[in-house]
């Protein structure tokens, strides 16, 4: 019987029985009741340390405008008189000293951003602070904040932000010595920069590694004018919460197939939102080198500033994200040094912060040591003694110590560059593009090919790596780390690459500095981008190591968009069909091109998607180029007398 055959026959009885059974319910509901369980999650835990090698102390240091950062204090349980290590950083202090949960402060610190054993072994005084706006830390964030002036009118900056924090922790930490010293990789490492700005009198020595000093020129927004838009994750990711939890999302497993699908950066960024953010306003309305880049550029900053403080510059030769950084600042700086005991550069064989690893290999290459360790025992760990603790001795660290590329050696150099301590020199040598795709240090001769061309079509752009583009694949394995030493085989062998060789060397060749390319190119459209990478190719064969056989390594490699030949704050449309000179500094390098050996040199016209597509169209924005700017060029490298193509060494040469 169903229930409402049963409400006809029976209306009155039905009634009475579902009144008994709500008040029923009402007496013994929980909620009518006033007991009580007690909460068992103490308003604050005060974490155990009584059998921990460290104390950890969480403390709100307060800056002069009245913001407090979040800082965590890490004091060795044996400390006396030590010295203080001082990290300042985006990234989370909290995860940035929780690598492990441990009672030792070594695995605590095993991991980005510690030089562990330095800080363990010496005995120091480990301190990390988020930056305001950041994580834990209260205040305001903008992307590397630039100093009080005209981009920044209020009176607090990381130069302010970090004399108020050694001030407040040598007068608080009964444990130390007053002496500190700063540190840090990429962001960090542009921080140590912003310390050496007014600095406070207790901070001894800097210690930048991998520093961000000019996001235009070669770090890591643009490359001479070309976004590298691979960065709008971060950029997201950085800025659009307090602690990272917005993650960028995607469609598609390949990035290639990502950023194509979108059509322009400015598309892909309005698709998730990005405009809700900050510096991708800025990063828009700037696309040019102007005022805006100028005058927070690192370099030049600190090129008018007196030099007060010993720093270390620390640089890798195949940075994939700030390559352009830390030799802009040594050229800043060391013309000051009248002494030669103030600004020190360090450069070893590694990616983006491999310095605080074992670093004896990078993808395909071995470097027979671990070059990690030797750079912090034999390097790092004297230098910091040497101005932070009392009695240490002078540490015997050259001006300049530097990997040697190719032969696998450290170098201890006078200056950078030099080709060693003395008895050689640095010679600017032309090496020549000619016809039938040659390399030769003979320049081109009249009766051979004017030049070489190929097509460059924006929808078949050439990727910067081999396909899926994608930083972590299924495995995931994280290998963006490893694309400047990727095998560049598979562009050498597109219609749309030039491929330059010269024949085997006899003899070993060493170049010490920045290539220079000078390219004298021609466009069938009104803006191009024009990429060139310096190569060393191995030896058909490699005894002992088959995979290296006719591998080929980037050295040197770096793009230069069009529009900025002739001025770089002023973009302007290139004449069609027109052959014109574009030079541009490539990366900094210090490598060997062994016997057997042969050099390339690589011309195209798209990097993709590290950068965006050149729609080969003159636009007022590429970010904003729409589908039909989009248009094919025939692309034209010239090799006649007159108009010579050649990449310039810096060849060292024996007296």
């Amino acid at each position: 019987m169903t229930r409402s055959r049963m409400s006809i026959l029976f209306p009155h009885s039905i009634a009475v029985l579902l009144l008994a059974a709500n008040a029923s319910a009402q007496t013994t509901s929980p909620r009518s009741t006033q007991a009580t369980l007690a909460n068992e999650t103490p308003a604050q835990f005060k974490v155990a340390q009584d059998t921990w090698d460290y104390t950890r102390r969480d403390v709100m240091i307060a800056m002069r405008d009245g913001v407090k950062l979040h800082t965590v204090i890490l004091v060795p349980k044996s400390a006396k008189n030590a010295p203080i290590l001082l990290t300042r950083t985006p990234y989370s202090a909290t995860e940035l000293t929780s690598h492990a949960p441990s009672a030792h402060l070594g695995p605590i610190l095993w991991g980005y951003d510690n030089a562990t054993e330095v800080i363990v072994e010496g005995g120091y005084i480990r301190v990390v602070q988020d930056v305001r706006g950041k994580y834990d830390s209260e205040g305001d964030y903008v992307m590397n904040r630039p100093l009080h002036g005209p981009l920044n009118p209020t009176p607090v900056d990381h130069s302010t932000d970090t004399y108020d924090t050694i001030e407040w922790l040598v007068k608080n930490l009964p444990e130390s010595n007053g002496r500190v010293g700063i540190l840090g990789i990429s962001y960090d490492g542009f921080l140590p920069l912003m310390a050496l700005v007014n600095p406070h009198p207790a901070l001894k020595v800097s210690v930048p590694m991998n520093p961000m000093v000019d996001g235009w020129m070669g770090d890591d927004w643009f490359h001479n004018g070309a976004f590298r838009q691979q960065n709008l994750p971060y950029i997201h990711e950085q800025e659009a919460t307090r602690d990272n939890k917005a993650k960028w999302w995607v469609s598609h497993f390949d990035d290639y197939d990502e950023y194509m699908a979108a059509g322009s950066a400015g598309e892909l960024g309005r698709i998730h939102g990005l405009e809700q953010v900050g510096f991708w306003r800025k990063i828009l309305e700037h696309p040019s080198y102007d005022s805006f880049w100028q005058q927070q550029a690192m370099d030049k900053i600190l090129a008018a500033q007196p030099l007060k403080v010993p720093t270390m510059l620390v640089h890798s030769l195949w940075d994939q994200e700030d390559i352009y950084g830390a030799i802009a600042v040594y050229k800043a700086i060391k013309p000051k040094d009248t002494n030669n005991d103030k600004v020190f550069l360090v450069m070893g064989p590694w990616h983006h912060g491999q310095e605080i690893e074992d670093a004896s290999s990078l993808g395909a290459l071995k470097f027979s040591s671990a070059t990690g360790p030797y750079f912090r025992k034999e390097i790092l760990a004297p230098f910091l003694a040497q101005y932070l603790k009392d009695g240490a001795p002078k540490a015997d660290v050259a001006p300049v110590t530097a990997f040697e590329t190719g032969t696998n050696q450290w170098r201890r150099l006078p200056a950078w560059p030099a080709g060693c301590p003395s008895g050689c020199a640095i010679q600017a040598t032309p090496l020549y593009l000619s016809a039938e795709l040659r390399l030769s240090f003979t320049a081109p001769k009249s009766n051979d090919a004017p030049f070489d061309e190929y097509i460059s079509d924006p929808a078949k752009p050439v990727p910067y790596r081999a396909r899926p583009n994608q930083p972590v694949g299924y495995s995931g394995r994280f290998t963006w780390s490893q694309w400047l030493v990727d095998d560049q085989r598979e562009p050498s062998g597109r219609p749309d690459v030039l491929a330059f060789v010269s024949d085997a060397l006899r003899e070993p060749m060493k170049i010490i500095g920045q290539p220079i390319a000078n390219i004298v190119a021609s466009t069938s459209g009104t803006d191009s981008d024009w990429v060139v990478k310096l190569i060393d190719v191995y030896p058909d064969e490699v005894a002992g190591q088959e995979e290296m056989g006719g591998y080929q390594l980037m050295v040197s490699a770096d793009v230069f968009r069009g529009r900025y030949r002739e001025s770089l704050e002023t973009p302007k449309a290139i004449a069609p069909d027109k052959p014109l000179l574009y030079k541009f500094a490539l990366p900094t390098a210090n490598h060997v091109f062994l016997p057997g050996h042969r050099i390339m040199v690589q011309i195209q016209s798209s990097w993709f998607p590290l950068y965006d597509r050149n729609p080969q169209t003159f636009v007022p924005s590429i970010f904003w180029a729409k589908p039909s700017d989009y248009k094919k060029a025939t692309q034209r490298i010239y090799h006649a007398p007159s108009q010579a193509s050649f990449i310039e060494l810096p060849l060292m040469v024996t007296h």
